[in-house]
């Protein structure tokens, strides 16, 4: 046991080196990359129990004064800033162009499942990214509404509210599993303990990434020149999200909670929307899915020294 908490610790002392192997997998390996994305919902809810587990009930609920600020944050993620897009779009007339439509599905979106684990990387507490989780998801059937009603290319969101409420219930019992063992067997767990789930957070996101790179290794290796617009968005959308919320909260009183939750802003769950929505809708979107997920694991690198010195 004490060799496989040590492994484990190493694992979390090269955690952003494990998130750039998996990408590196899910690129050169598509037929491991596509073996592997049928198990994705498991992958993710294991992810979620071992986050849960290393933050903790106390940690993860944090001060209730605290929700309402945070509940608004996720408001503004998920209903502002996508119906502002929706109306400059359709201003435009580029409501159903296919970047158009990414776009406006990446900010509907709620937090992705590995947002804590990207804040653990950078060294800042997880907790608030884990709360703006549980809230994003919980509200994203009401918020998704109003969006795909302002849009024609998304017609009916009843899949919608069935998948997420699903991701909710996911969330629910993967975290009550984690906080019952918390509570029951960790309630203190020494900084080895910690390092050690740690390091099974870097390693769940690495086996995670591979599952969701199906469709990037394929045009990477036959139409490279086709996947560069889209990366090039990606990272964009990505980054700047992320650069953009940093740059506002900083003038908040969520200041102390700036790093989670501006990763939070960046890296969302687009990919919900692959089985919620008609493969007609989303297939032409399968890259720019893809491509999203090389920035999202690379934001413990390369926003590593613009966050700034890691939580003691």
């Amino acid at each position: 046991m004490t060799v496989l908490i040590r492994l484990l610790g190493l694992a979390a002392r090269h955690g952003r080196l494990m998130l750039i192997a998996g990408l590196i997998a899910g690129i050169l390996l598509p037929g491991l990359a596509h073996a592997m994305r049928p198990w994705l919902q498991e992958l993710v809810a294991g992810l979620l129990f071992v986050t849960a587990l290393r933050i903790g009930p106390r940690q993860a609920l944090g001060a209730i004064s605290d929700l309402p600020a945070v509940t608004m944050v996720a408001l503004g993620y998920q209903l502002v800033l996508p119906l502002l897009l929706a109306a400059i779009l359709l201003a435009c007339g580029w409501a159903d162009t296919r970047l158009g439509i990414a776009l406006v599905l990446m900010l509907s979106a709620a937090s992705i499942s590995g947002a804590p684990s990207l804040t653990i990387l950078t060294g800042h507490d997880p907790a608030p990214a884990l709360r703006i989780l549980v809230i994003g998801t919980a509200i994203l059937p009401l918020t998704v509404l109003p969006v795909f009603a302002l849009l024609p290319a998304f017609a009916g969101a009843g899949q919608i509210l069935a998948s997420a409420g699903w991701l909710f219930l996911v969330i629910a019992i993967a975290s009550s599993a984690a906080f019952a063992i918390r509570g029951y067997w960790l309630r203190q767990p020494d900084r080895e303990t910690i390092a050690a789930l740690d390091g099974m957070s870097a390693i769940a996101m690495a086996i995670v990434v591979v599952a969701l790179m199906s469709s990037v290794g394929p045009a990477l290796l036959n139409a490279p020149l086709d996947l560069l617009p889209w990366l090039l968005a990606a990272c964009l959308a990505n980054l700047g999200m992320q650069v953009m919320a940093s740059m506002v909260l900083r003038h908040t009183p969520l200041r102390d909670q700036l790093v989670p939750l501006s990763i939070v802003a960046g890296n969302r769950n687009i990919a919900l929307f692959l089985v919620a929505l008609p493969p007609s809708l989303t297939d032409p979107l399968l890259l720019f899915i893809g491509c999203y997920q090389i920035p999202m694991y690379l934001t413990p690198i390369l926003l590593q020294h613009f966050y700034g010195r890691p939580d003691a």
